[in-house]
């Protein structure tokens, strides 16, 4: 028996697949932009509006993403740097004009002109988001009971927990603003206790864009995030989707590890900038 081979194991392809397990399927191909404008009709503004090839946005300032143009290839005119000064101007007005303070979420690769011509503007750049993707075939059904609604009811937005904030009434339009979302929970006590975990799910041309997810600090290392999003992952495939997506931000070291486990792999990034603030008695219009 060659060195350091024990009776009985099993041999590791130099991919690192051990061949003892079944592969899951790729997620297919498809590029930043197409996956991108995929991943905004699940999570949209109030009010949409095209600005050439960008997706202006506004949901009454709750989340960046209802708030803020993707940048996606050309503004009005074209790419050259006097039209992105034009456009980046355009946009500052457009939100303004809301009342919000003007913010874009820059994909990359792909959106790096843009992303330069809103920095030469002054405008603050935040952390990176990861885009991840994981296929929807392997993964185990939830070993506790996970509810699923058309529409969130009260006990889910208290469990929905914005960036550790409780959410404005605005909420509940962005929330339900998507084609058929559906809003998965998981209680552990009966009430009045809260939820013990939440999340939210859009199927979109077959892929699941899961957000939302959120567990209650009582309940939490339990695995019930894992397994409010495998609730998700069994509705999304009695559907006929085949991959998941989700955003987490770069400094959210403990929900990164759980999507590594969990089959996810990065597929890009963005992050936002963020423009002037509106001036003072500035009111939508």
């Amino acid at each position: 028996m060659p060195r350091g081979r024990r009776r009985g194991a099993r041999g590791v392809s130099k991919a690192g697949h051990d061949p003892g397990v079944p592969r899951r399927p790729a997620v297919p191909p498809v590029d930043v932009p197409d996956l991108e404008r995929l991943a905004a009709r699940s999570w949209r503004g109030l009010e949409e509006v095209r600005f050439g090839d960008w997706l202006l946005r506004a949901g009454g300032g709750f989340t960046g993403r209802a708030n803020s143009v993707l940048a996606i290839g050309d503004p009005p005119g074209g790419g050259t740097p006097d039209d992105l000064r034009t456009a980046v101007a355009a946009v500052t007005r457009w939100y303004h004009g809301r009342g919000l303070r003007p913010r874009a979420q820059v994909p990359q690769p792909g959106s790096e002109p843009a992303d330069a011509a809103f920095a030469d503007a002054g405008w603050t750049r935040d952390e990176d988001n990861l885009v991840l993707t994981a296929p929807l075939a392997g993964w185990a059904a939830p070993d506790v009971p996970v509810v699923l609604a058309a529409e969130p009811d009260a006990a889910w937005l208290v469990g929905y927990h914005y960036r550790g904030n409780a959410l404005p009434p605005v909420a509940r339009d962005v929330l339900v603003n998507a084609e058929r979302p559906v809003f998965a929970s998981v209680r552990v006590e009966p009430e009045p206790a809260p939820l013990a975990a939440v999340a939210r799910g859009v199927l979109v041309d077959g892929w699941l864009c899961v957000t939302a997810v959120t567990v209650h600090e009582r309940y939490r290392r339990r695995g019930l995030a894992r397994a409010v999003v495998a609730g998700l992952v069994s509705w999304a495939r009695a559907g006929g989707g085949h991959s998941c997506l989700l955003q987490v931000a770069s400094s959210n070291g403990p929900a990164l590890a759980l999507y590594a486990r969990s089959g996810f792999t990065e597929h890009h990034r963005y992050h936002y900038r963020s423009g002037p603030e509106p001036e003072q008695g500035v009111r939508p219009g």
